[in-house]
């Protein structure tokens, strides 16, 4: 149980003199999104891409045929029927209105894209078409071959109007640059040649690759391009000099595809090690890896707003991914000792943390920098909580005492004792009038706020008593011990109200959903639990995480709950459902408290690793669907 690793894991160092400032720190991305949408394919598939506004979606596969969707729902929208055989790209024109597609039988077709209507056949390549993009004005339409060429057709007349060569191997990928001016074509040769477009002169022969050079991209601006290629690696080059500006490595096997997100600060990657790793284009440093996928994947893709991301698969699925910006954990480090409890203030501004270094720190929310320490404990602080205003910091600790701190001022804190063991929990009511704290002497104890004087001492659990919890109208308390039950008690008399049995371990950890209609709780068996308040009906039983649970929290509107533990994981879960949606990793052992920002797009989480986390999960939210 909890108390009993604290208790072995104590590192507080009673009068530690402060270090030089540390700032936070952004660690490789730890996110692991699921799939928004899995769409069904025919057979391997081989290729993806976005309609210019993003609400379609075309793919292509083993099947020889190219299936059109409808990028929110995974419906299918168009089957384009070619000749039987594989077909192998897949592009929208800029407008939207056209797609082009290529095949292993050498031809490349033009569509309506909205009919389904065969317009043109382009015929001219002697092997299989592996590539096929538009030009940024959609009026010209280029095509990398097996033949070694590379091929420009007009597209309203199917003329074609350059053949390029120079490849002493097939050509895998091509690509148009933002002004049209270039073409880039990655080959089996090891080489990424950039070329004239006005009339088909190569500029630059780009060596770096050990290998076939497998997809090619250039960014939005236009000055650097990416390649991927058979060594397992994504590189970046200058495109006025040919240099090579970043290598990115990460992937365990081939990489077969590349491509920048709008604004050009993201790059995704996908190839034979069954993932999508998304970097960020300017360190090259990792922020994510998808790992759905249970086979090869030969095409990733951003939508045009940058939100989405959509990859194909030899699996014989299209995966749909929820992306934003940006999207990392923030790391906040400073205690000396293992982190035990994280909590908000009301408005989201600002941070508390409580640590087995006997201080209490207060951090800005937004950039992660430490505004504030607090000491006074002459122990572990195991539990932090903000009053609602916001103004007042509440602290438990080891040396069996509360403390009331003013966050704006450095006058002393108000000590509150009374409690015969160690004080694992504190919270206050909504008004703020009163705390409720609990601890190893099996009391939950409620107190006035303002004067420290005990108002009630609540008996019924036959153990240490972990957690604590107030309604959202002060009427009611939850707690949680030992004895593997959750208690429900009336706030003002103190009376037992209830009993909930169900948890065949200690329980850690107890909370009140937004609407006080429901409690969670999470325990050393593994799981968490969701009751209804007003029968002690269990609702939910969660399971996902391997080890003991230590905390759990719900979000604002009361939808989503998250839950952190032993296995060093935090999960988000969506409780319609009680499907869990996200596992956040990057803490290095057990992960002590979990807190929704108010506005419930960011997590934090602190750690016996001795970190604070900060996590975007807005994505959470966004990924509710997935179609198989």
């Amino acid at each position: 149980m909890k108390a009993l690793v604290v208790l072995l894991l104590i590192t507080w160092m009673v009068g530690c003199p402060a270090g030089p400032p540390v700032q936070p720190v952004v660690p490789d991305g730890a996110h692991v999104p699921r799939a928004l949408l899995t769409l069904k394919e025919e057979g391997r598939t081989y290729s993806v891409a976005f309609s210019p506004d993003g609400r379609r979606l075309a793919s292509t596969s083993q099947a020889g045929t190219v299936k059109v969707w409808e990028a929110s729902t995974g419906k299918q929208l168009l089957a384009l029927e070619g000749d039987g055989d594989w077909v192998r790209s897949v592009a929208f024109s800029p407008d939207g209105k056209w797609l082009a597609s290529a095949s292993h039988d050498d031809a490349v077709k033009l569509w309506d894209a909205v009919t389904g209507r065969e317009l043109l056949r382009l015929k001219g390549h002697t092997a299989a078409v592996p590539r096929v993009t538009f030009h940024p004005d959609g009026t010209r339409l280029a095509s990398a071959s097996l033949d070694r060429t590379i091929r420009v057709w007009d597209t309203a007349t199917g003329e074609e109007l350059l053949t390029l060569k120079g490849h002493t191997g097939p050509v895998n990928g091509v690509a148009f640059s933002p002004d049209g001016k270039q073409l880039a074509s990655a080959s089996r040769d090891g080489t990424l040649r950039l070329w004239e477009t006005s009339g088909g002169r190569q500029l630059l022969t780009l060596n770096g690759h050990v290998g076939t050079v497998t997809a090619v991209a250039f960014e939005p601006g236009g000055k650097r391009l990416a390649s991927a290629g058979n060594d397992n690696t994504v590189r970046l080059w200058e495109v006025a000099t040919g240099r090579q500006v970043l290598l990115m490595e990460g992937h365990a096997d081939w990489v077969r595809s590349v491509a920048f997100s709008p604004d050009g600060r993201q790059l995704a990657s996908a190839g034979n090690d069954g993932s999508v790793k998304l970097w960020e284009a300017s360190s090259g440093k990792q922020l994510l890896s998808l790992e759905e996928h249970t086979d090869w994947i030969l095409g990733v893709t951003f939508s045009a707003d940058g939100r989405r991301l959509a990859s194909a698969s030899y699996d014989a699925t299209v995966k749909v991914w929820k992306v934003s910006q940006g999207q990392r954990s923030l790391t906040l480090p400073g205690h000396v000792g293992g982190v035990s409890g994280v909590t908000f203030t009301p408005d989201g501004t600002r941070l508390a943390s409580a640590s087995l270094d006997g201080t209490v720190k207060v951090w800005d929310a937004v950039t992660g920098r430490q505004q504030r320490t607090f000491r006074g404990h002459s122990g572990a602080v195991h539990d932090v909580a903000f009053s609602p205003g916001g103004k007042r910091l509440a602290s438990a600790s080891l040396d069996r005492t509360i403390k009331v701190w003013e966050t704006a001022t450095d006058k002393a804190p108000l000590t509150i004792e009374g409690h015969a063991g160690i004080v694992f929990s504190v919270a206050f009511s909504h008004d703020g009038r009163r705390l409720a704290s609990a601890g190893d002497d099996t009391a939950v104890k409620l107190w006035d706020a303002s004067t420290g004087k005990e108002q009630l001492s609540l008996k019924g659990h036959a153990g240490v008593v972990f957690s604590v919890a107030f309604d959202p109208g002060g009427q009611r308390l939850a707690s949680a011990g030992e004895d593997a039950t959750v208690r429900v008690w009336d706030a003002s008399s103190g009376k037992e109200v209830l009993i909930l049995k169900g948890h065949t371990a200690p329980v850690e950890s107890v909370t009140f959903s937004p609407d006080g209609k429901r409690l969670a709780s999470a325990g050393d068996d593994t799981t968490i639990r969701v009751w209804e308040v007003s029968t002690g009906k269990e609702v939910l039983a969660l399971k996902g995480h391997t080890t003991a649970v230590y905390s759990v929290a719900f979000s604002p509107d009361g939808k989503w709950l998250a839950s952190a533990g032993l296995d060093k994981t935090i999960r988000v879960w969506e409780l319609a459902g009680g499907e869990e949606r996200l596992v956040l990793k990057g803490h290095t052992t057990a992960v002590y408290s979990v807190a929704f920002s108010p506005d419930g797009e960011r997590l934090a989480s602190a750690s016996l690793d001795k970190t604070v986390r900060l996590w975007d999960v807005s994505l959470a939210k966004s990924n509710q669907l997935s179609r198989q």
